[in-house]
């Protein structure tokens, strides 16, 4: 299993640096789509990485990639559904970040959601978590260390 150690290098996280990098320097960007699925009491859902994925066990924030023609919030809809069974409200255009894993370069379009219908299933054999400040289940993508953070700041409240 791959190591949680990152950093940032020109404005980019760097996940596993000491792995080698699948494709080359050319590698082309992955456009994700995330939602950061909020209760009324503050609690975000983390999800856990499905058997068989790469950092499979890992918590993360549910979504996945876009394809080709749909915008984030079309994909972020799309993915919720196929994953966890839910029908998401409005997807609020929040921030983004840039993340080298070894296996792909993403880029990650991270959306507030406070609104869906359904009960949740974990669809692809993944664990959900309804968690707070500072998070209780490990380990955690290194994708998902930037968006607790930002968490952090706006509720003046600390990642660890």
């Amino acid at each position: 299993m791959p190591s949680v150690g990152a950093y940032m290098s020109q404005g980019t996280l760097i996940a596993d640096a000491t792995l080698a990098r699948q494709g080359g320097p050319e590698r082309a960007l992955v456009e994700v789509a995330v939602g950061v699925l909020i209760r009324p009491d503050g609690d975000f859902l983390l999800t856990s990485r499905p058997p068989g994925k790469v950092y499979q066990g890992y918590w993360e924030f549910p979504g996945g990639k876009q394809e080709p023609g749909e915008t984030v919030e079309q994909a972020l809809t799309r993915e919720l559904l196929e994953e966890l069974g839910i029908v998401i409200g409005p997807a609020l255009t929040w921030k983004t970040a840039t993340v080298d894993y070894p296996h792909a370069l993403v880029h990650l379009n991270f959306c507030k959601v406070y609104q869906w219908r359904g009960e949740l299933q974990m669809r692809e054999g993944q664990s959900f978590s309804w968690q707070r400040l500072p998070v209780q289940v490990t380990p955690v993508l290194p994708g998902t260390l930037p968006v607790l953070q930002w968490l952090a700041e706006e509720r003046g409240s600390s990642v660890t």
